[in-house]
């Protein structure tokens, strides 16, 4: 088995890398409202944490607006306190049917904040393209070393691998600047 071959069979690794990243994207602020905003939101609904969006209808009526439909009127509630207690900084409103959620204009301080978490998630799907590449690197040098492959083809390998890597880590990049310029933009 050649060196391509080994390092192809991880590149599976590498796109559910950059999906994850892709995920991560969506749940961070540009202010606009959009559903996956609420994709992190666990109600506490009879002793078990429940997806929202499992629970739920999330439509964006206004640029700005979130409207959160219960499939079940009982979890109106519970679903309101979980949108105020998550991290996501929101003030959900009931009036007894649905949940508005109106989104407040960023400031240019909320907004550099967000950059500074769109960079460390950006980090975080470098650092697990990097640990692809060790698990990768590995392989091939473990197959080097029981002799299924020359010395020359393993460092054929490492720069083949290397090649990769960079362009994930090029993707990342233009996936962050491009999150970062909605970020900003007023």
């Amino acid at each position: 088995m050649t060196y391509r071959v080994l390092i192809d069979e991880k590149k599976s690794d590498f796109d559910s890398a950059l999906e994850h990243f892709a995920k991560e994207l969506n749940t961070i602020r540009t202010g606009r409202a959009n559903p996956a905003l609420v994709d992190s939101v666990f109600v506490d609904y009879y002793g078990a944490k429940t997806s929202l969006k499992q629970m739920a209808n999330i439509s964006v009526p206004e640029p700005r607006v979130l409207l959160v439909q219960p499939w079940a009127h009982d979890t109106i509630a519970a679903i309101e306190n979980a949108i105020r207690t998550s991290d996501l900084g929101l003030n959900p409103s009931n009036d007894g049917a649905v949940i508005r959620i109106v989104l407040p204009a960023l400031t240019e301080e909320r907004r550099k904040d967000l950059v500074k978490v769109l960079n460390q998630k950006a980090e975080e799907a470098k650092v697990s393209v990097r640990a692809v590449r060790e698990d990768a690197w590995s392989v091939v040098q473990d197959r080097s070393r029981s002799g299924g492959m020359s010395e020359d083809d393993k460092f054929r390998g490492k720069d083949y691998l290397q090649k990769i890597v960079d362009e994930y880590n090029k993707k990342i990049e233009e996936m962050r600047e491009k999150k970062e310029k909605e970020i900003m933009t007023v």
